[in-house]
């Protein structure tokens, strides 16, 4: 282990020495880069000089053991023995947890795209409910959340809303969410008792920057219309909404919810740069045959990920067999217990196909 870290650690002190040369202290962008990577191998470094101290005193603790006739000596250093020994063991894991390769995409922004399926008004009012507690949740982690474009229904819901989550690692935490999430209650548009099944897509995306994805201008095809939707001052006064065709794709983006042109052309845009991203990583990640062996599910949007049964207060993600009776506690954007719980399973998977 200390060999598999040992280049982890070179780094580590070459870029220390970068970071005080005149070249690079007066360039921003290359200081940044340099402190995000020193931050990536910062806990590398840390463990692996754990790991040799253990080794120094694990080693110490022997010689004293092969040198002693003292029954009390060398009960300590058989105590000591048993004791670095462990403490090498938990710095060797922790370093193989470490050392399994980051999806690069980690710390990007994202954008969340939230779709009501199967149980027209009332699944229209639980994308309005899942979009209430990734708000919550990104207000008590520091994430910005700023909506890129919204079909309300009369009633609250959504048929569709998109929106952007900045702040660090972001699609980290958020990733684990694409797929089919079923609601099981008593709708509120139905007054008869009966508990029904509805359907709620979520697709995630990394929001992809210009300089990972080429779009030219004459593969665009753009219209502009008048808002519709439930209401609001600008809906249907305007011919302010965007829609665009991208034709080498077929991917069709819409944004209405500014009332300036320009700005919903930017904020679609946003949308198909990562929608054509998350295209391009879907052929890199098709082409490893054992990918999706390696993933808490397989990020597909038609893959039923998750069950919220009101009755019960229970909710349910299928892929990893978490269940917890908390519901109302999740509803209102306590999702740290569950997001931790799909990292832990994402990162186990992931060692094991490393180690087989």
């Amino acid at each position: 282990m200390l060999e598999q870290t040992h280049a982890a650690a070179l780094r580590y002190r070459e870029i220390e020495a970068l970071l005080q040369t005149p070249e690079v202290s007066g360039d921003a962008k290359r200081i940044k880069e340099l402190m995000r990577e020193l931050k990536r191998l910062a806990p590398v470094v840390a463990e692996r000089e754990k790991l040799i101290k253990a080794h120094g005193d694990l080693e110490s603790a022997k010689a004293l053991l092969a040198s002693e006739t003292d029954p009390d000596l060398i009960a300590l250093a058989e105590e000591e023995i048993a004791k670095q020994t462990r403490i090498a063991y938990a710095c060797e894991q922790t370093l193989k947890e470490l050392l399994v390769p980051r999806d690069e995409n980690d710390e990007k922004n994202v954008i969340v795209e939230i779709r009501g399926g199967a149980g027209g008004e009332e699944a229209a009012l639980f994308a309005g409910v899942l979009y209430r507690m990734y708000q919550m949740y990104c207000a008590s982690h520091g994430y910005r959340v700023e909506v890129l474009n919204e079909n309300p229904t009369e009633l609250g819901g959504y048929k569709e809303i998109s929106f952007s989550i900045s702040g660090e690692g972001a699609y980290g935490a958020f990733k684990f969410e694409s797929g089919v999430h079923r609601v099981q209650r008593v709708p509120e548009t139905e007054s008869a008792g009966r508990i029904h099944t509805s359907t709620v897509t979520v697709a995630v995306l990394p929001e992809a920057q210009d300089v990972e994805v080429e779009i030219r201008d004459e593969d665009l095809e753009i219209d502009t219309h008048r808002a519709s939707g439930a209401g609001g001052q600008h809906v249907n006064k305007t011919d302010s909404a965007i829609r665009i065709l991208h034709k080498p794709s077929g991917i069709v983006v819409e944004c209405q919810d500014e009332r300036s042109q320009h700005k919903n052309r930017e904020k679609a845009m946003r949308v198909l740069r990562s929608k054509l991203y998350e295209a391009k990583l879907k052929e890199q990640t098709d082409a490893i045959a054992d990918q999706r062996k390696t993933q808490v599910g397989t990020g597909d949007r038609s893959e039923r990920i998750r069950t919220y049964n009101y009755p019960q207060s229970r909710v349910t993600d299928h892929r990893i067999g978490y269940t917890a009776h908390n519901l109302d506690a999740l509803l209102d954007g306590r999702l740290d217990e569950l997001f931790s719980a799909l990292r832990e399973a994402d990162l186990k998977a992931r060692m094991e196909s490393q180690n087989p």
